[in-house]
């Protein structure tokens, strides 16, 4: 997948994709969405980005990190939406039930996977640059810079709904985190011959 297929300094910038514009074809763009300012967006990024970096250079045991950031991801992520378009159509036929398992498993299952990344992120900085309006919101655009290695860029989609700014996507040269993990969930559907309370139970036991 994104991460394994790449070199040492490419694989820092696909895992930083990740610990966290996929189609909405079945989740409607926010109407509120074009409420949302500039500004917010940045202001929004620049609390998530300095969350995230507390997080990684706090110097806790992995599994400590790994609910710090679980807290980050619910305070600024809209995890409900990621989690849903990630699923994609089998979403509509799962009962309520297996939604509300399903989004609590990819919710761990993310804080996981990409908590232990972040650990690689460790004595590195990053710094909001720029924001723009898109069709779903605003695409805020931020700097990483490692020690001893070149800078490179990292946009988030932002948007509003129910009044709320959240995070909904990232990507790294052109990458979608929700593209990216669409394919590895939907790989992981396929190896539960799609069955969702299979699919569940491989969410609880990866990251």
């Amino acid at each position: 997948m994104l991460i394994s297929k790449i070199s040492t300094r490419k694989t820092k910038r696909r895992t930083f994709l990740g610990g966290i514009a996929a189609s909405f074809a079945f989740i409607a763009t926010p109407s509120t969405g074009f409420a949302l300012t500039k500004s917010e967006a940045e202001n929004l990024i620049g609390h998530l980005s300095d969350d995230i970096f507390k997080v990684i250079n706090s110097g806790k045991p992995e599994s400590a990190m790994y609910r710090d950031f679980d807290r980050v991801l619910g305070e600024y992520a809209a995890i409900d939406a990621i989690s849903r378009t990630v699923l994609g159509p089998p979403w509509r036929t799962a009962t309520p039930s297996q939604q509300k398992t399903y989004t609590k498993a990819f919710r761990g299952y993310i804080s996981r996977k990409y908590g232990k990344r972040f650990r690689e992120f460790i004595g590195s900085d990053i710094k909001v640059v720029s924001a723009k309006k898109v069709k779903s919101g605003v695409l805020v655009k931020s700097v990483v810079k490692f020690q001893g290695s070149a800078p490179f860029v990292v946009e988030w989609q932002v948007f509003e709904r129910n009044g709320k700014q959240q995070m909904f996507d990232l990507y790294i040269e052109g990458i979608s985190m929700i593209k990216s993990e669409r394919e590895e969930v939907g790989s992981m559907l396929d190896r539960s011959g799609g069955k969702i309370d299979k699919l569940i139970k491989r969410l609880n036991a990866a990251g």
